[in-house]
């Protein structure tokens, strides 16, 4: 299916959202037509191979953002190509960002996807800046930089290419396994500056997955990029996150997590509950009634009227990982996303798996694949 013939193509001025429709999929669901103003809006593309969805491509100004002073993250700079997430992952924390372009947190963060078409170029301009000091820049810290689009689009390469070649240390968080098509470019780019490599599985129950993360690749999928990664001498930490009370909590759960992972390779794994920011939990909590009614009465106590579950679910939920984490050889510490439950829950969003985040004392000359390089087969770890 040609791209081109499915485009609604913007009238007039583009950043008044006045669009025309060309030939575009009646199967592409609700919302097809841009309607809202979008900054730098060059058209909006819907298509039957991604039925449901609608693309808008956008020109950047800036790709570079700057996180906001005092925060947790351990990252200064972020750069994310695309807003919303066609992987639609009811839980996704990043829901109520989709609200600050006027979209809703919920199916338009699933079907209205902004692609910021000039990002690789309108980054290589910002890194070549003097003031530019090279700090660690994080990918997949909002939407995932690996989602489908990406297949069609090939922001990352570029996006990748432009860090590396400025000497500037990056990381990638994401559940698409397209990332396997860039190992070669992480492995050269590894071999310039220090790199890390996050893979998000928090299960493997591959048909709670499909039903709570419709749109990624299956954890039997993520797990073969998890030892692809390793296998080619780069490191791989895991995000599981979140556990889902009720869910995936089980004893039976847990163990089969764990040990999967290490069965893989994963240099790291952090672990935590799910986390229910606004924008998130209205979203969340339709499912839970639609999916599992006889869920909903406890979610609703275990939440209150927060974002976190209890701090008696944190604390219990925490030595079952232990123990988990310990039966499958991932040792050192504690582990568990809360190291002191007493202090905020929000400490948890910092909790980066070794392996995830570069790591520039492992880098220098002979390096090789930076944090990586001296990782072998080692033993899993956890801090």
């Amino acid at each position: 299916m040609r791209w081109d013939a499915q485009a609604l193509r913007p009238t007039g001025d583009a950043a008044a959202g006045g669009l025309t429709p060309g030939n575009s999929s009646p199967a592409a669901g609700p919302g097809t037509p841009a309607l809202l103003p979008l900054a730098g809006l060059v058209r909006s593309v819907s298509t039957p191979e991604f039925a449901g969805v609608t693309f808008h491509e956008v020109t950047a100004k800036s790709v570079l953002n700057k996180v906001a002073a005092g925060s947790r993250m351990p990252f200064e700079w972020t750069v994310n190509p695309y807003r919303g997430c066609s992987h639609a992952c009811v839980y996704c924390f990043a829901r109520k960002t989709h609200t600050y372009l006027d979209f809703d947190a919920g199916l338009d963060f699933d079907s209205q996807v902004v692609v910021k078409i000039n990002a690789a170029e309108v980054l290589r301009k910002e890194l070549a800046r003097p003031a530019w000091q090279r700090r660690h820049v994080a990918l997949g810290t909002n939407t995932d930089p690996y989602q489908r689009a990406e297949g069609r689009y090939q922001l990352m390469p570029g996006i990748i290419g432009a860090l590396a070649d400025s000497g500037t240390p990056l990381s990638i968080l994401t559940k698409g396994t397209l990332l396997a098509r860039d190992i070669p470019l992480l492995k050269h780019a590894a071999a310039q500056v220090p790199v890390g490599v996050g893979i998000s599985l928090a299960m493997t129950d591959e048909r709670l997955s499909e039903a709570v993360e419709p749109g990624t690749p299956g954890p039997r999928a993520r797990l073969k990029l998890v030892s692809r990664l390793r296998e080619a001498g780069l490191p791989c930490g895991v995000m599981a996150m979140p556990i889902l009370p009720w869910l995936s909590d089980s004893d039976e759960a847990l163990d089969s997590l764990f040990g999967s992972l290490a069965a893989a390779g994963a240099t790291g794994v952090t672990a935590g509950a799910l986390y229910l920011k606004p924008g998130t939990r209205d979203w969340f909590m339709q499912w839970i009634v639609k999916e599992h009614p006889q869920l909903a009465g406890k979610y609703r106590r275990l939440y209150g009227s927060g974002s976190y579950a209890s701090k008696e679910y944190r604390a219990w939920l925490a030595g079952r990982i232990r123990f988990f984490k310990s039966r499958h050889g991932f040792l050192g510490s504690a582990g568990f996303s809360h190291r002191d439950l007493n202090d905020d829950p929000r400490e948890e969003e910092a909790r980066y798996p070794t392996g995830s985040i570069p790591e520039p004392a492992a880098h220098g000359p002979g390096a090789g694949t930076g944090a990586a390089a001296n990782a072998g087969a080692a033993q899993p770890t956890l801090f």
